[in-house]
């Protein structure tokens, strides 16, 4: 391990792909050798985080399962609160849900209705932009919290799937982009 900062390139180099995941057809971004290497991942929450301060924002809001690891690390490093969105039925309070469509299927998100409150400034933090369906859902729960949604941002972004244009409005940032 070394002391030097990883990079974009070296993230981008040690994600690897694995055809036909979950189902045949789907070109699946394997983050795993990632999060393993104890350099790379801090890295990559280094990089997420490293335009932020301390005290600039009030929530890191992480999206069921994978942007939970960076946005729960993000929160830590910001010494703010960490929000889960979840996937349906898996919160134990009332809740907001949001109902969308992903390129393999459809699926329904929910956040608590106290998860945040009113006028907190949140960054929206996910692992992966495809077609921004659960991003685009999330960031529509996050408005019906009346928050203000200072970005979303992802470790990943396939540009061909055009996710971002389903998050018009919101500042939209990228480390690797495929």
């Amino acid at each position: 391990m070394t002391n030097e900062n990883a990079t974009v390139e070296q993230l981008a180099k040690a994600i690897r792909d694995i055809p036909d995941f979950p189902q045949p057809g789907i070109l699946f971004k394997d983050i795993t050798p990632v999060l393993s290497d104890p350099h790379l991942f801090a890295g990559s929450i280094d990089l997420l985080t490293g335009h932020l301060q301390p005290g600039s924002i009030d929530a890191v809001v992480g999206i069921d399962a994978r942007g939970f690891i960076f946005a729960a690390a993000a929160a830590y490093k910001l010494r703010c609160g960490f929000v889960p969105v979840r996937k349906q039925g898996k919160l134990p309070y009332r809740t907001y849900e949001q109902r969308y469509d992903l390129e393999y299927g459809s699926n329904t998100i929910a956040v608590h209705i106290d998860a945040v409150k009113p006028g907190s400034r949140v960054v929206l933090v996910d692992d992966l932009l495809a077609t921004g369906g659960t991003a685009g859902a999330a960031a529509n729960l996050l408005q019906r919290l009346g928050v203000e949604i200072l970005e979303v941002t992802f470790l990943i972004e396939l540009s061909f799937l055009h996710g971002r244009e389903r998050l018009k409005g919101f500042p939209v940032r990228s480390l690797i982009v495929f």
